[in-house]
């Protein structure tokens, strides 16, 4: 399928019936006009012209457009108080991204939190990759204010190698033990960069010397699409079958409470719920507790 078909089959899925009502929400939404924004930890919108009732109503959407998983936003006084407090690795990843005039992507952007907060680094272009119509959603939410040119295409991993760009530099953050095939994932991320490109990606992580994964049961902390979780050293030989020429630690961090909590602005359980009550260091099903490796893969 070519990269416009897959764009027009896509672009339907904002009408399947429990998205179209929430697209017509966005079209009540008020002129952006004198509308601002701030790429702080909370990423924050103003606008001295809107009114409480007008504000009241942002607010309204913002709620009908749960589950917030990526942020948090200050919309116009509204915080949305995301699960995930998203400044923390967006945090520990900026000393090394070196964005100036480069094209850059984002792969599983979710919301766009990266994606407005990449704006400070100055990038020629911003591409988001992320085939949910309720995330693709709540960006045109956002970005209906913040006017931005970031584009979010509906697309996956899958598609980078269909791209009419290939990309300076790459984040995959929180995506990889989704895909059941990592090194083929892997494959099409290096296929998505230029030659000398960059990708910066993180994944669960679990510890020993030898190159394997541990591969979950029915769920992992609760979640079931959770394929394989390797060593360090897996990881790197995953990178090195698919073509990349160097990969780089930069940190190990395990998930606590701090980073990933439950919130009214989402729907269900969240971290607390998905570790052993009796033993923090372990899932729910008895495995190694989360913890995520960051890393640096050079082409």
């Amino acid at each position: 399928m070519t990269l416009d078909a897959l764009r027009k089959e896509r672009q339907a899925w904002l009408t399947w019936k429990n998205i179209a009502p929430l697209r017509d929400l966005l079209a009540t939404l008020p002129d952006p006009g004198g509308s601002t924004f701030t790429c702080n930890d909370i990423f924050t919108l103003k606008n001295p012209t809107f009114c409480p009732q007008t504000k009241e109503e942002i607010s309204r959407v913002a709620w009908e457009l749960r589950p917030w998983r990526k942020g948090p936003f200050n919309l116009f006084g509204t915080l949305i108080d995301t699960e995930w407090q998203s400044f923390m690795k967006y945090n520990l990843l900026a000393p090394h991204l070196n964005l100036e005039g480069k094209i850059v992507g984002d792969i599983g952007c979710n919301n766009g939190y990266y994606l407005f907060r990449l704006l400070e680094k100055n990038p020629k272009l911003l591409v988001g990759f992320d085939p949910s119509p309720l995330y693709k959603t709540q960006f045109d939410f956002i970005n209906h204010f913040a006017q931005t040119q970031i584009v979010y295409e509906l697309l996956g991993i899958e598609h980078l190698p269909l791209y009419e760009h290939r990309f300076d530099t790459l984040l995959c953050l929180g995506v990889l033990y989704h895909r059941s095939d990592p090194v083929g994932a892997l494959k099409a991320l290096a296929k998505g960069l230029t030659k000398e490109g960059e990708l910066f990606l993180d994944t669960f992580m679990i510890d020993g010397d030898e190159p394997v994964a541990l591969c979950p049961g029915k769920s992992y902390s609760k979640i079931p699409n959770i394929y394989h979780i390797p060593t360090i050293k897996a990881l790197e030989n995953w990178g090195e079958k698919a073509g990349f020429g160097s990969m780089e630690v930069l940190d190990i961090v395990p998930t606590n409470s701090n980073e990933q909590r439950k919130t009214e602005w989402i729907l269900g359980e969240s971290l607390e719920n998905f570790l052993d009550p009796n033993d923090a260091t372990k899932t729910i099903e008895g495995y190694p507790a989360p913890k995520r490796l960051y890393v640096k893969f050079l082409r």
